[in-house]
């Protein structure tokens, strides 16, 4: 049985302590497979160092998150794209929108994201998305601006059932992680909506923990609980999650 984690930011301070035992808590558990995404020129370093070190399991990206679309956006975005152009990369990530935090950054945001975009279509690459509190906006930009040949994953996907069938429609993938293992959670009815050939497994670690770690740290050993909740919901077998969400990553990132 192999597991896929396909964003985890294993490269960032929490782990510094500890990245040797978490690794090795990642491979006892079947995780073999991390895809890990870039947040801007701070992380390239650390992701490549990290990367490097568990090359057999720990897979790049490189992109410019949209909480790090700033005053020097345009600098950050030169240095990924040079840095995207010269060593192996398997998706451009972590790009996309976030308006929870700064809605008064929505034009760099939107023109980063663009940009980015393009970048993942000339290259043939796949996109990691983030979406918070700006799935209709993203759409309606790939919509808008000329982005249809765009693939890949919107990360820890939220959004609602008409959102869900819009972007699957679109050819994207889901990638489902803790927040579906919390009680309140509205995930597990949209999902039934999804169906399991367009998810794909992620902890976003050290973020949204599976129960019952929320509010610690979360790593990728994790994944197991959150493909447990999913066996839950579709009544299959952990087994079988395992299974359709790796092939589902490997047609998303073609390894």
């Amino acid at each position: 049985m192999i597991f896929t984690d396909t964003h985890a930011h294993v490269y960032s301070e929490e782990f510094i302590d500890d990245n040797e035992q978490c690794f090795e808590r990642t491979i006892e558990n079947n995780v073999s497979r991390v895809f890990v995404p870039n947040i801007d020129v701070d992380s390239i370093q650390p992701l490549k160092l990290i990367c490097t070190k568990y090359k057999e399991n720990y897979y790049p990206m490189m992109g410019l998150h949209p909480c790090s679309v700033k005053d020097d956006y345009k600098n950050q975005l030169r240095l990924i794209y040079d840095e995207l152009v010269s060593t192996k990369y398997y998706a451009v990530g972590e790009i996309g929108m976030d308006l929870y935090w700064d809605k008064s950054t929505f034009e760099i945001q939107k023109e980063a994201f663009i940009e980015q975009a393009l970048w993942a279509i000339k290259f043939d690459l796949p996109v990691s998305i983030h979406s918070r509190d700006s799935t209709n906006e993203l759409i309606a930009i790939i919509k808008n601006e000329n982005l249809s040949n765009l693939r890949g994953i919107f990360h820890c996907f939220s959004g609602d059932e008409s959102e869900a069938t819009e972007l699957i429609n679109m050819g994207f993938y889901f990638g489902i992680g803790g927040v579906v293992t919390y009680k309140n959670s509205t995930l597990p009815q949209v999902l039934k909506t999804i169906g399991k050939d367009k998810l794909v497994l992620e902890t976003d670690s050290p973020y949204l923990p599976p129960t019952p770690y929320r509010g610690k740290r979360n790593e990728t050993s994790y994944i197991p609980l959150i493909a447990d909740k999913l066996a839950q919901i579709f009544e299959v077998s952990v087994a079988e999650i395992a299974e359709i969400t790796t092939n589902n990553s490997k047609k998303v990132f073609g390894i």
